[in-house]
C-alpha cells in the first residue's frame, strides 16, 4: 500500500530523451549524411519494386504479391525508426513526448510482428511451388494469398495493441533518458518504476506465438524444400528450384539471424551500445539490402527492370492501353 501512495505523489514523465547514436558533433554530421542517403535509397528501391510488380502483368504471381507487401512494409518500417535517428543526429539529444513515443512503439511492434508472419507466408508459398507444383494454382489462389497477407497485417496490429497497452499503462517516474535512437521495448521497461511482470509475460507470449511460430513455419517449409530438391533427378532441375527461393532464403536468414542474436546473446555483452549497433543493422541495413537481393537473385525482376529502363514511356503507355 505504501508504493502506490508514493507513486501518486511523483510527477509522471511527460517526455523521453533519446540520446541517439553519438554525442560528438563531427561524427553526428557524417552519420546524418550516411543514414539520410540509406533512408532515401531504401524508399527508392522499395518504391521501384512495388511499381514493377503493379505495372507488369508477368509479375502478377503469388510470390511477387508477397514481395510487394514486404516492400510496402519495409518502407513503413524505416519511416518509423529512421526519422527519429536523423533528428537525434541533427539535434542531439532528441526530446519525444510520451504520446509520440508510444505511437512509435506501437507502429514498430506492429510492423515487426507483421514481417515475421509475412516471411512465414512467403516460405509456405515457396514450399507449395516446389514441393506441390501441380496443386500450386489451387493452394495459392488469389483469395488464399490475400487472406495470408491480411492475417499478417491484422495479426501484427493485434499483437502491437496488447504489448503497447501494457507498456503505456506502466508508471514512468524518472529518469526519462533512453540510450537509444527510437522508443523500443527494453529501454522503456528499464525506465518503469512499477512492476513489469505482466508486461514481460505478454511480451514473452507474443514472442512465442509470432516470432517462434513463424520461424518454425519457415524452417519446416525450407526443410521440406531441401528434401524435395535432393530427390530431384537432374542437377539442372535442382539448381532451378533453388534459384527460385534463394533470395528469400537470404532475407529470412538475415532477419532471423539478427533477431536471434539480439535476444539470445549473453548478458555480459548486452550493453546499450551493442543494442544500438544491432538495431541499426535490424532497422536500417536489412530493409535497404532486401530489395537489392530480390533484384540481383531474381531473373524475372531483372528482365522486367531492364525492359522498363530501355522502353520509352510513351511506348509503354501505348502498350498498356492497347492491352486494356
Amino acid at each position: 500500500m505504501e508504493r502506490p501512495l508514493e507513486l501518486g505523489n511523483v510527477t509522471r514523465v511527460q517526455e523521453f530523451v533519446l540520446l541517439g547514436l553519438s554525442t560528438r558533433l563531427g561524427i553526428r554530421i557524417v552519420l546524418f549524411a550516411i543514414f539520410l542517403a540509406l533512408y532515401l535509397l531504401t524508399l527508392l528501391e522499395n518504391t521501384l519494386i512495388i511499381y514493377l510488380i503493379c505495372s507488369h502483368i508477368e509479375l502478377h504471381k503469388p510470390m511477387y504479391f508477397f514481395l510487394g507487401n514486404l516492400s510496402c512494409l519495409e518502407m513503413c518500417y524505416v519511416s518509423v525508426t529512421v526519422p527519429s535517428l536523423l533528428v537525434g543526429l541533427g539535434s542531439s539529444p532528441c526530446h519525444v513526448p510520451f504520446a509520440a513515443c508510444m505511437t512509435q512503439l506501437f507502429l514498430f511492434i506492429a510492423l515487426i510482428s507483421t514481417k515475421c508472419t509475412l516471411l512465414a507466408s512467403m516460405a509456405y508459398d515457396r514450399y507449395v511451388a516446389i514441393c506441390r507444383p501441380l496443386h500450386y494454382p489451387l493452394l495459392m489462389r488469389p483469395q488464399v494469398c490475400l487472406g495470408l497477407a491480411l492475417s499478417s497485417w491484422l495479426g501484427g496490429l493485434l499483437v502491437s495493441v496488447a504489448k503497447t497497452s501494457c507498456i503505456a499503462s506502466l508508471s514512468y517516474c524518472g529518469p526519462n533518458v533512453l540510450n537509444h535512437f527510437f522508443c523500443d521495448v527494453s529501454p522503456l521497461l528499464n525506465l518503469s518504476c512499477t512492476h513489469v511482470a505482466l508486461t514481460e509475460l505478454v511480451d514473452f507470449i507474443s514472442a512465442i506465438v509470432i516470432f517462434c511460430g513463424s520461424l518454425l513455419v519457415a524452417l519446416a517449409s525450407y526443410v521440406a524444400i531441401g528434401r524435395a530438391v535432393l530427390h530431384m533427378p537432374s542437377a539442372v532441375t535442382r539448381c532451378r528450384a533453388l534459384s527460385t527461393c534463394a533470395s528469400h532464403l537470404v532475407v529470412v536468414g538475415i532477419f532471423y539471424g539478427v533477431v536471434l542474436f539480439m535476444y539470445s546473446r549473453p548478458r555480459l555483452i548486452g550493453s546499450t551500445d551493442l543494442n544500438k549497433v544491432l538495431s541499426v543493422i535490424y532497422t536500417v541495413v536489412t530493409p535497404m539490402c532486401s530489395p537489392v537481393i530480390y533484384c540481383l537473385r531474381n531473373r524475372e525482376v531483372q528482365a522486367v527492370l531492364q525492359k522498363t529502363l530501355h522502353s520509352p514511356r510513351v511506348s509503354s503507355a501505348t502498350t498498356h492501353f492497347a492491352r486494356s
